[in-house]
């Protein structure tokens, strides 16, 4: 059993997870199916173009990978305050809300790129090397990994 398994009467037993990391640019993807999966990956990114692409590509991803439920991260300083990129992903969120028939669920993200960068350094599978195309979809999954520990935890109170 690893740190990622929640049990099975739990609610997301079995459920296809997508994890979203919101950039101005770039739009990074992790998927994680909670007790199939042996832990959340990266998936890989969407070029932010505009709304209608963006909706257009994380549709496809969703039918293709049967997702059953959206986490997206909202990023604060460290102290807890927002940002104008805490307000842009609160924009995101609610446009994700209104158009996508989802549950959608926020996760904090503070430090989710550094903690990406940091594993990437740390990787023979990138070289030892930040690589730019693919910060965003490990810092997705850093999210996931994060909401999925979160909710671990919440059964233990």
């Amino acid at each position: 059993m690893n740190e990622f398994f929640l049990p099975e009467t739990h609610p997301l037993h079995l459920k296809t997870v997508l994890a979203v990391d919101y950039g101005e640019k770039f739009i990074g993807l992790a998927c994680y199916c909670v007790n199939r999966d042996p832990y959340p990956t990266p998936y890989g990114r969407i070029q932010n173009k505009n709304n209608d692409y963006v909706l257009k590509e994380l549709k496809r991803v969703i039918s293709d990978e049967l997702i059953d439920l959206i986490v997206i991260g909202l990023p604060h300083l460290l102290d807890g305050k927002k940002t104008s990129s805490t307000t842009r992903a609160e924009s995101f969120i609610q446009l994700i809300r209104e158009h996508l028939s989802l549950e959608v669920e926020e996760q904090d993200e503070t430090l989710s790129t550094f903690e990406a960068e940091s594993r990437m350094k740390s990787s023979p599978q990138y070289n030892f090397q930040v690589d730019l195309s693919k910060i965003d979809a490990v810092a997705a999954s850093v999210i996931l990994e994060d909401f999925i520990r979160r909710k671990k935890n919440n059964l233990k109170l």
